[in-house]
C-alpha cells in the first residue's frame, strides 16, 4: 500500500514531466508548490547586460503586465538580473519601463521550465526610486556628480567582465589571425564615470593557441548600454 506522504511528489513528477494541461486542478496546485520551494540560491545572471535571453524575458514580463492590466508600459532596459533554480528557473528582474513618458523602475518574478517550453509572469510590482544610469561598478566610482578620476573594480564585476569581452570580440575582429582569442585573465580594472559615459580600463591577459599576450584596453559604455572600444595597445612588458 503507498504511503499518502509518497503522493504528492508522484504527482509533483507526473506534472512536470508529462506536461498535464495547466487547468488541471492537482498539477495546478503542485506546480505553485514547487515553484516556492527553494532549490536554489538567488544568484547573478552574469553578463545580463549583452544577454537577448534576459532581455526577451523583461520584454515578456512588460507585454504580460500590459496584457493583465490594460496598461501600456513601454520597456525600456535591464537594470539588474538574477536568477534561482526551481522546478526549472525563476528569473529575478529589475527593469526600467517607460508609463506615460516617465521612466519608472519595476521588479519582475519570471518562471521559466525551457524542457516544457513554459514561462509564467509570478509578479510585476513597481519600486521607488530613479533609474541608474549605470549599475555595480561604475555606480561605485561616481560620487556626488564629481569627477573623482580613475578608480579600481572588482576585476570580476559583471560589467567590467562585459567591457573585457566586447574589447575581445573587437580585437579579434581586428586580427588577421584565424586562431581566436580567449580570455586567460582580467589583470586589472578601473573605471571612471563622466557626464553620461561610464568608461573602463582594463589590462587582458589572452591567449592565442599557446601563445599569452597581454593588451590594456580603455572600454566605454553609454546610457543605452552599448559599449566601444575606444583606446587598445598590446603590453609587451
Amino acid at each position: 500500500m503507498r504511503s499518502s506522504s509518497s503522493i504528492p511528489f508522484f504527482l509533483f513528477l507526473f506534472c512536470a514531466l508529462f506536461t498535464l494541461p495547466r487547468s488541471s486542478a492537482v498539477c495546478s496546485e503542485y506546480d505553485h508548490v514547487s515553484m516556492a520551494t527553494k532549490l536554489g540560491g538567488i544568484r547573478d545572471s552574469q553578463g545580463f547586460q549583452n544577454s537577448l535571453e534576459i532581455d526577451a524575458l523583461a520584454r515578456f514580463a512588460v507585454d504580460e503586465h500590459n496584457n493583465k492590466q490594460n496598461a501600456l508600459l513601454e520597456f525600456g532596459r535591464v537594470v539588474k538580473a538574477q536568477e534561482q533554480v526551481v522546478a526549472g528557473s525563476m528569473h529575478h528582474l529589475t527593469l526600467e519601463a517607460i508609463d506615460g513618458g516617465e521612466k519608472k523602475i519595476y521588479e519582475a518574478k519570471v518562471w521559466v521550465k525551457s524542457w516544457l517550453n513554459f514561462k509564467e509572469l509570478q509578479e510585476f510590482k513597481e519600486v521607488a526610486g530613479d533609474a541608474p544610469l549605470f549599475t555595480t561598478s561604475d555606480l561605485g566610482v561616481k560620487k556626488d556628480g564629481h569627477k573623482p578620476g580613475w578608480q579600481s573594480v572588482p576585476i570580476d564585476d559583471p560589467q567590467v567582465q562585459d567591457a573585457a569581452n566586447h574589447a575581445i570580440k573587437t580585437i579579434q575582429q581586428r586580427s588577421n589571425s584565424l586562431v581566436p582569442y580567449e580570455l586567460h585573465e582580467v589583470a586589472d580594472a578601473k573605471a571612471e564615470v563622466i557626464d553620461d559615459v561610464a568608461k573602463f580600463n582594463i589590462l587582458l591577459k589572452l591567449k592565442r593557441g599557446e601563445k599569452e599576450e597581454k593588451f590594456k584596453v580603455e572600454v566605454h559604455k553609454n546610457n543605452e548600454g552599448s559599449f566601444h572600444l575606444n583606446q587598445m595597445e598590446q603590453d609587451h612588458s
